[in-house]
């Protein structure tokens, strides 16, 4: 073969043709990228040669069968060596990719010859290196390395160049026609190939990038209170009634808090005393009790048979179910008597409880995985596939920043072997080194600080970090959780409500939102940043329906989100995220584009919005928008998503925004081709 390749760029060296800084590649492969099935990945290095020769670059793209796809990248900042390409893997499993670089040498020739003939500057010598190059190509038809049918185009330029009499010019002519240059274009001749790779990427189901949450507490739905009787928990029968209206809202996954029998040492009273009355639940988080542990259901709730109905109502209403996780026992859990070895005992003989100081949950047993880690490991996979076989697709995993990051490698690569479509969401409100890390060991999603970022500014500076870390890291927006009410959403009433769930429906393609959320439940308890009489120490049944009765409710609002989400596919995406300008600078704009083929449409897919982030003002403000960003002329037309109103802007539109009910506009670009 002609052809020649350097395989130093794996490791050994930088290579004939240097290739350096591949994306997506995770800390330089030590883990692996991961995407999701259909979604456009960027591939890109920055490759580079010597002197003034061409070169060329390639992608070669494997999947999990070993089929072998071949693309060219483009160099898309000339003079500054980067080369990107997209890919759109269609099936789950582990692919992986190279980048090939190599210097090519009938682009070079061709270079010459454009400059050197008309100029009639060795004319002679041109053709000869012109036949020299040919003679190449044409030998890789005959060793079978290059379809046959590129003879007849390669011999026929080889002719031409080698005929007496013509000129210059004539001779050179079909050596550099365009049909001659499109076969080489797609199968170039190459020298000095340099590879790196091969480097592994992950393609997982689409709910691990997109999809809208539902958190509710089971017990509250349906519970009931009676003056002689007390308090009555609702059921996982009378759970199920709620799918209904999660399922109208346009929500896709119904994640349920623990279910577990909760324990009755140091049971928490309301708004988390050491004192319970008579009735009080307990928090769901104290889990363990004679009635069983992490794969049993409370008593109160039902059956294993009333889960397995829960999850076949959701199922018949597309939607998924998520299971809270919290690897924790309460003193009663079964564990505490069989395995004592997998829990932390103190110096005075007694195991120690959870604390975080100043905060103590003394109802609540830590696991300790220095012990027994083999044995612990065990366990909770057994206890995770039970849920897996009674129908649970996603996880969500209460605080796995306390568990060995071990751990979650060796159980998330297994589980990702054995069942790819379980989903990991990691609920760690943490330092960024450990969410990052989990992430890269192999959590699908994570939950992320987007409930303290506020301004315009950390808004924008915290989505370019997310898009950075896409390879690895899925983030997923909750405005408020049963354990989190920040001052911003305490203070800011409905207005913020509304507000705060427009930017998380539409800055990422995961977002959530806590029961009650509609309702805007928005009262601290003192001291601390999360609800007065809080939902995880007592039953809190809602009125749903006659607050929408009286159009109280966020419902019909959450309901427009998700159907937007759902109708535009780019609010699917993460890395199709761009900021525009506003001469207000609490006002954040910003677009996420999808052409054609990425949108899966037929049609390009655009999405400007123009948001507040205060919600106690309103703003009159000129924007500056990037026009190449939403694929448009200086003059186009929008349609609020919002309201139906429609809009001819330009570059440089005036908005008026109203904190009371004009807090944002979600504007869908109407192209050309749609008018």
């Amino acid at each position: 073969m002609s052809e020649t390749t350097d395989l130093t760029g794996l490791g050994a060296g930088v290579g004939r043709i240097p290739i350096m800084d591949v994306q997506p590649v995770v800390d330089g492969g030590r883990f692996p990228a991961r995407c999701v099935e259909g979604e456009t990945v960027t591939v890109s290095a920055n490759t580079f040669r010597e002197g003034h020769d061409e070169m060329g670059v390639q992608l070669v793209l494997t999947s999990p069968e070993g089929e072998e796809h071949r693309q060219a990248l483009r160099c898309v900042n000339p003079g500054l060596d980067r080369w990107e390409t997209t890919i759109r893997p269609d099936a789950l499993g582990r692919w992986s990719f190279r980048i090939e670089a190599h210097s090519a040498p009938y682009e070079t020739w061709a270079h010459v010859a454009e400059v050197k003939i008309p100029a009639g500057i060795d004319t002679d010598l041109v053709c000869a290196e012109g036949a020299l190059v040919l003679r190449r190509v044409l030998a890789e038809v005959e060793e079978g390395t290059r379809p046959a049918a590129d003879g007849p185009l390669v011999r026929a330029a080889l002719e031409s160049l080698r005929a007496p009499g013509l000129s210059a010019g004539a001779r050179v002519a079909p050596a550099l026609a365009a049909d001659l240059r499109g076969v080489l274009a797609e199968r170039p001749l190459r020298e000095g190939v340099t590879v790196s790779g091969p480097h592994a990427l992950i393609v997982q189901r689409r709910r691990a990038l997109y999809g809208s949450w539902y958190e509710f507490f089971p017990r509250s739905e349906g519970a009931h209170f009676d003056p002689e009787q007390g308090w009555t928990s609702g059921t996982l029968r009378t759970a199920a009634r709620s799918l209904d209206r999660i399922a109208e809202m346009g929500f896709d996954v119904a994640y349920l808090t623990p279910i577990h029998p909760i324990g009755t040492t140091f049971r928490k009273g309301r708004n988390n005393t050491l004192d319970p009355q008579p009735g009080d639940p307990g928090s769901p988080y104290a889990i363990g009790s004679p009635a069983g542990g992490h794969d049993a259901v409370h008593p109160e709730l039902g059956t294993l048979e009333d889960f397995d109905a829960f999850v076949a109502r959701a199922k018949e209403l597309d939607l998924e179910v998520a299971l809270d996780i919290a690897l924790q026992c309460s003193p009663d859990h079964p564990w505490v008597q069989e395995h004592p070895e997998w829990f932390s005992v103190r110096a005075d003989g007694t195991i120690a409880y959870a604390e975080n100081p100043p905060k103590k949950y003394q109802d609540i047993y830590p696991l300790s995985f220095d012990t027994d880690y083999e044995g612990l490991y065990a366990a909770i996979r057994d206890m995770l596939e039970h849920w897996v076989a009674h129908g649970v697709t996603l996880f969500r995993i209460d605080n796995p920043h306390t568990k060995p990051v071990r751990f979650w490698e060796e159980l998330l690569a297994e589980f990702d072997a054995k069942h790819p479509e379980v989903i990991f969401l990691a609920e760690a409100f943490t330092k960024p080194t450990m969410m990052h890390t989990l992430g890269k060991v192999g959590y699908h999603q994570s939950y992320t600080y987007f409930t303290w970022r506020e301004s315009a500014e950390e808004l924008r500076e915290y989505l370019e970090e997310l898009v950075e870390s896409a390879p690895y890291m899925r983030p997923s927006f909750w405005p408020t959780t049963h354990d989190i009410l920040t001052p911003y959403m305490s203070t800011g009433g409905r207005n913020a409500f509304v507000l705060r769930a427009i930017l998380a429906a539409t800055l990422v393609p995961t977002w959530g939102i806590y029961s009650g959320y509609e309702l805007v439940e928005d009262v601290p308890r003192p001291g601390a940043q999360e609800q007065i009489d809080n939902e995880k120490y007592e039953f809190k049944p809602r009125d749903h329906a006659g607050a929408l009765a009286r159009g109280e409710s966020l419902g019909p609002l959450l309901g427009t989100l998700n159907r937007i989400r759902r109708e535009h596919p780019a609010l699917q995406s993460l890395t199709a995220i761009r900021f525009h300008e506003a001469e207000d600078e609490q006002v954040l704009v910003f677009s996420k584009h999808l052409d054609a083929a990425a949108s899966g449409t037929g049609s390009p897919d655009t999405v400007l919005v123009v948001s507040l982030t205060e919600h106690d003002r309103d703003a009159h403000t000129a924007l500056r928008l990037d026009l190449d960003a939403l694929g448009v002329g200086e003059a186009f037309e929008v349609e609020d998503l919002l309201t139906g109103e429609r809009f001819s802007w330009g570059r440089d539109p005036y908005v008026i925004l109203r904190a009371a009910d004009r807090p944002a506009h979600i504007l869908r670009i109407i192209h050309p081709e749609e008018s």
